[in-house]
């Protein structure tokens, strides 16, 4: 008997509720694959080239581990499964490197290497960034191959990075060297949080970030703070005040050309119409009254750009002495839609403080570290995948213009000429880059279910096609 899209949906919903997708996932956890601490470059290695390399051969897929095309970050992982030249080709993505694990910061008895069930969570760094989100999908595919007799009807690509918590360096120089391998007909992929824990989501690109350092740099050495003090230029404060100068004290920003022209643009605002916002848990507030006025939280984080201060130094705040200090640094990040053009950004904001009165403060490194993306959000893969999910699950998931942090579709859209889906397995308040780090157990299960629909859908012959 040919097999049934409900019966690929029960085998998926039957490896999670089971016990074995956690006990994979806790596999490629125990791997402390962190790209920020050397020490641990090994562990790159070891899980792509051990742990996922097994799982994919398994499932039919020719794999390759390739050094990266900047030799000190870690390696790509690309797999393949061609079942037809006539049929509908799809790539996704993920990444298998973590943030530090900040052992010592998690709460007493949970530890990041380890997947520890409390209060309803899974605890572990990379439960959703981005280790569970990329196995799950990859336990829906199994699910999918299992119930077709090994076929899935469409073709399929993979890529696996572990440089994406060093902003994906190298990424974009592979992917342009290997558009023949890599040439599909859309991106698939999941990262990120859904708009609300309760909420399926669908993110067709994501907002871009730049960073740059504003610096008060006034004299060679601190001077004694009583012989000086009231006397002398403190960094300190001149930086603070051109701080106001960029943002006021209720989050709106100041330099309004970093903003997109006119506002709004209509058709973000019309996808965002009544997009609900919230689960952030205890990992933050949306905060009524901070940022843009007369924007909805969902317009501010999916249609705007916002200011963040990172970083902020003067003196040695660990060891202050009596003394002015000689500088201050703060470290300054914009989150931006591809409605505005990051070129600008420094040019504008070196105007914008000349004209408040702050020549002395150098703006320093001032660079993009990953572009912005969009896809529209009308596109035919968009509405293929949206019907697919409300097939599986009964409402429809809410679909934005674009995520509210960084990934890096813009190197798939440059190279390879794809649409962006990005279908997120977690919420806002998960706390990862953080200690305690965990996942939603409910959230994924839906997740490895809509994920097995949508697979065994891309099978049936309904797919858009490149045109």
């Amino acid at each position: 008997m040919p097999g049934t899209r409900e019966a690929a949906i029960a085998r998926a919903t039957t490896l999670f509720d089971s016990g074995t997708f956690r006990a994979t996932l806790q596999e490629l956890v125990a791997i402390p694959s962190t790209s920020q601490e050397e020490a641990h470059r090994p562990d790159l290695d070891r899980y792509l080239d051990g742990a996922l390399r097994a799982w994919l051969e398994r499932l039919g897929f020719a794999v390759t581990v390739h050094q990266n095309p900047r030799p000190a970050l870690g390696p790509i992982l690309t797999a393949t499964r061609h079942e037809g030249d006539g049929l509908p080709t799809v790539i996704t993505y993920g990444h298998g490197d973590t943030v530090r694990g900040l052992e010592e910061q998690w709460s007493e008895g949970l530890s990041p290497w380890t997947i520890t069930e409390r209060d309803g969570k899974w605890y572990g760094r990379g439960v959703v960034d981005n280790k569970g989100q990329h196995a799950l999908n990859l336990a829906a595919l199994e699910a999918v191959l299992a119930e077709r007799g090994g076929k899935l009807g469409f073709n399929l690509k993979l890529v696996i990075e572990t440089a994406e918590e060093r902003g994906s360096g190298g990424l974009r120089e592979f992917v342009a060297a290997n558009t023949d391998l890599l040439a599909a007909d859309a991106l698939i992929g999941s990262d990120g949080p859904r708009v609300d824990p309760e909420v399926p989501t669908i993110k067709c690109g994501t907002r871009g970030t730049f960073h740059f350092d504003l610096v008060v740099n006034l004299r060679p050495g601190g001077v004694h703070s009583g012989h000086w003090g009231g006397l002398t230029r403190d960094p300190a404060i001149i930086l603070a005040h051109a701080l106001g100068a960029i943002m006021d004290r209720n989050g709106k920003i100041l330099v309004r050309d970093w903003l997109p022209k006119g506002g709004l643009p209509p058709a973000v605002k019309t996808a965002l119409a009544g997009c609900p916002l919230g689960g952030a848990g205890e990992a933050a507030t949306i905060d009524e009254g901070w940022g843009e006025p007369g924007l909805t939280p969902a317009e501010k984080i999916y249609g705007w750009n916002s200011f963040i201060v990172l970083a902020m130094v003067a003196g040695k705040p660990d060891g202050p002495v009596n003394a002015v200090a000689p500088n201050a640094r703060a470290h300054c990040q914009i989150r931006y839609t591809v409605d505005t053009d990051p070129a600008t950004f420094a040019p504008s904001l070196r105007k914008h403080l000349d004209a408040a009165g702050f020549p002395e403060v150098a703006i320093e490194n001032a660079a993009v570290r990953m572009p912005a993306s969009r896809t529209d959000p009308v596109n035919p893969w968009v509405g293929f995948a949206a019907d697919s999910i409300a097939r599986t699950l009964n409402r429809r998931p809410q679909v934005v213009p674009n995520a509210s942090g960084g990934l890096p579709g813009d190197v798939f859209v440059d190279h390879l000429g794809v649409p962006l889906l990005w279908i997120p397995h977690s919420y806002n308040g998960c706390k990862q880059h953080g200690p305690d780090e965990h996942a939603i157990p409910a959230i994924l299960r839906e997740g490895i279910a809509m994920m097995a629909g949508l697979w065994w859908d891309l099978g049936e012959g309904n797919a858009p096609r490149l045109t």
